[in-house]
């Protein structure tokens, strides 16, 4: 029994011995349904200046509070690598339930290039990098890089937050199943 009191799928677990893991492979689409399963965020990475580029993402996370660190992951492929490479910062903006149309967007492959991406949509430059912080959204940090690690066909990108900000009475934009949903918003309550 699990925690819910329900079976598992899986009455019987795989062997998990060395000799069982050496020609074991997960494939990509086993993997991704996975991880469908694990609910995210949904945030927005920027960066400006002559670089000037907007991605959607939900491979982010907090690292550490002293110092204050947070990371993301980029497929080396993406143009959004190569911003966050050669400006060394990057801008996090974390959305709110009602700009699924940003999430949308900044995954359009058929967008403007460059700045001209963020015409017609509201946005401030911030402080620090020049990076786009979209307006209305839950929550937005800026970064400078501090570490960029080999993760695959991704890079790790770990970022000292130089900046951040967060609004009240809001719902998050949650990424679950292969979808978006409307998560919970305002001061939480605690559990347990």
């Amino acid at each position: 029994m699990i925690g819910n009191g329900r079976s598992p799928v899986n009455t019987q677990l795989p062997d998990v011995t060395p000799a069982a893991t050496e020609n074991h492979a997960v494939l990509p689409k086993a993997l991704r349904e996975t991880m469908a399963r694990f609910a995210t965020g949904v945030t927005v990475l920027t960066t400006g200046g002559e670089y000037a580029h907007g991605m959607t993402a939900n491979a982010f996370s907090s690292v550490s509070l002293e110092p204050p660190m947070v990371l993301c992951c980029v497929g080396r492929s993406a143009t959004m690598h190569e911003a966050i490479t050669a400006t060394r910062s990057f801008a996090v903006t974390v959305l709110g339930a009602d700009q699924e149309h940003l999430a949308r967007y900044f995954t359009n492959k058929s967008r403007p290039r460059g700045a001209a991406q963020f015409d017609g949509l509201d946005w401030q430059p911030g402080p620090f990098t020049g990076a786009p912080l979209l307006s209305g959204s839950l929550a937005w940090l800026e970064c400078k890089l501090a570490e960029q690690y080999d993760g695959g066909d991704h890079s790790i990108f770990l970022g000292e937050v130089l900046a951040s900000d967060w609004a009240d009475d809001r719902q998050a934009l949650l990424f679950y199943g292969g979808a978006f949903h409307r998560g919970i918003g305002g001061t939480p309550e605690q559990i347990g």
